[in-house]
């Protein structure tokens, strides 16, 4: 029999194993991304820039105008994965994603209403809007499902919470399209929070999301240890001396204003935040320290494959990446669905 102290070594290895393939892989979809576009750069010349070699020109249109756009995506994708796998741990609902729950779609609405009601407000200010409009879809789908008689000592019962945030999203995506139709100023730039895409990602863009990624990231890891006692259940967590309510509140906190910077960054993109965590899992277990990285790379390479999917498949049209990560995490939700009890 495998002692346990041998177990945790060997799920520590196979994770910085399947860390190092992932963030090879990100490595690799990022070079190769920069390459990609209306005007191709082959892989060397990508490489030659990187290492401050290249003409300008080619400098110009790797570093200047493709790579905010590649880091954004990135960011972007590590903050919904992120999120995702904070608000599992917490409510131990595998359906729990910020899109499914009413994160994403009160962020989008919020970012939108700023957009359109205050042109010319600080590009700072969006993040806060999005955060207060992510609390506001949040609650909503909270306190439906407690409305209905959910197991809230215990985490909302799986697919009513679904089912619940489900509607919820759409009557905020409603009101969105409501809003966008009677406010047609601006209208370019808050459709991108309807479709969720990368496109317009620029230098601004990046330094607006960057702070957050840095501080929230971080703080998400932090909450590896709280997310696996609060799997243990609410009573046993108690009795290891875990103040289990401010505990899954600052966890809740850190995992709602993940997804409404990252909104800020990409738009809605639906499944990010379900499809990365479920598939960590299956490579490196449930203990959060170790599965939280590996769905925050996921998230990044899923996220950085759609956007240069989208913009490459047919040009010179670019298709939203939260059409193809919507593509590939509907049909997912629908097997979890089904299998909740």
């Amino acid at each position: 029999m495998t002692s346990l102290p041998a177990a945790a070594r060997s799920g520590t290895s196979r994770a910085l194993l399947v860390g190092g393939v992932l963030a090879a892989v990100v490595a690799a979809l990022g070079v190769l991304a920069l390459g990609l576009g209306a005007v191709r750069t082959p892989p060397a010349d990508v490489l030659q820039v990187l290492l401050g070699r290249g003409d300008a020109l080619t400098r110009q249109l790797v570093l200047e105008l493709r790579a905010p756009r590649i880091v954004v995506a990135l960011l972007a994708g590590a903050m919904f994965a992120a999120s995702g796998t904070n608000l599992q741990g917490v409510f131990r609902n595998p359906l729990a994603s910020p899109d499914i729950i009413g994160v994403g779609a009160g962020a989008g609405l919020a970012a939108t209403v700023f957009l359109l009601a205050w042109p010319g407000a600080p590009a700072g200010g969006l993040p806060w809007a999005a955060l207060a409009g992510a609390w506001l879809g949040f609650g909503l789908v909270l306190l439906l499902s407690r409305a209905g008689g959910g197991r809230a000592a215990d985490g909302l019962h799986p697919v009513r919470l679904a089912l619940v945030g489900v509607a919820v999203a759409s009557a905020l995506g409603a009101v969105q399209q409501l809003v966008l139709v009677r406010a047609p100023d601006g209208l370019g730039a808050a459709l991108g929070f309807l479709s969720g895409t990368v496109y317009g990602a620029d230098a601004d863009r990046l330094q607006r999301l960057l702070p957050w990624a840095l501080i929230l990231l971080p703080a998400a890891l932090l909450c590896s240890r709280v997310l696996d006692v609060l799997n243990l259940g609410p009573e046993l967590a108690t009795s290891l001396g875990l103040r289990v309510q401010p505990s899954r509140l600052l966890c809740l906190g850190i995992a709602v204003a993940l997804a409404a910077a990252g909104v800020t960054g990409a738009g809605i993109l639906g499944f990010v935040g379900l499809l990365a965590p479920h598939l960590a899992r299956r490579l490196v277990g449930g203990q959060h320290a170790r599965l939280l990285p590996v769905a925050a790379l996921l998230g990044a390479a899923l996220v950085l494959a759609a956007d240069t999917l989208g913009r490459t498949l047919l040009p010179p049209i670019e298709v939203p990446a939260g059409i193809f990560t919507t593509l590939v995490g509907a049909p997912y939700f629908l097997y979890l669905l089904r299998r909740a009890p």
